[in-house]
């Protein structure tokens, strides 16, 4: 019984890691932290021969996590002016392949990639296969696009 509930901590431990990886970081990597806490206080236990010790260990290593290391590495996942995902679009050049009116959108080829597109607010005239529009916003799927 002296060794059950460091296994707990393990295996519990573990299972956040794996949570985390099967999710692809959704999480912020929080699941892993707080998991590799409970791996780790719960080895200490188990090489202690003491699940007092490996409760302890993983409740503080959780709770240092929490207090102090998990705004460190929300700090080193986030990387000002490093633009990711739709926000790398926005402000970059692309050429319409398909027509795009008010009513009817249409098609923009940006970075080898095709995009429904349609026009940004304020765009009243038609855009025309073969003009370059620059990307406003992204709505969606549908980029926002106004005339260069």
């Amino acid at each position: 019984m002296s060794t059950f509930w460091n296994w707990v901590l393990v295996i519990t431990g573990a299972i956040l890691i794996l949570m985390e990886v099967l999710l692809g970081g959704f999480a912020g990597f929080d699941l892993v932290l707080i998991g590799s806490s409970f791996v780790v206080g719960g080895a200490l236990g188990l090489a202690l021969g003491s699940p007092v010790t490996g409760l302890v260990a993983a409740s503080v290593l959780c709770l240092l996590y929490i207090a102090a290391g998990r705004r460190w590495v929300r700090g080193r996942l986030k990387r000002p002016g490093i633009h990711t995902n739709t926000d790398a679009l926005i402000g970059q050049r692309a050429l319409v392949t398909q027509a795009i009116a008010a009513h009817a959108p249409g098609q923009v080829r940006l970075r080898d990639e095709v995009w429904r597109a349609r026009p940004a607010a304020g765009e009243t005239a038609a855009l025309e296969a073969g003009s370059e529009v620059i990307v406003e916003g992204v709505d969606g799927v549908t980029l926002l696009v106004r005339r260069s």
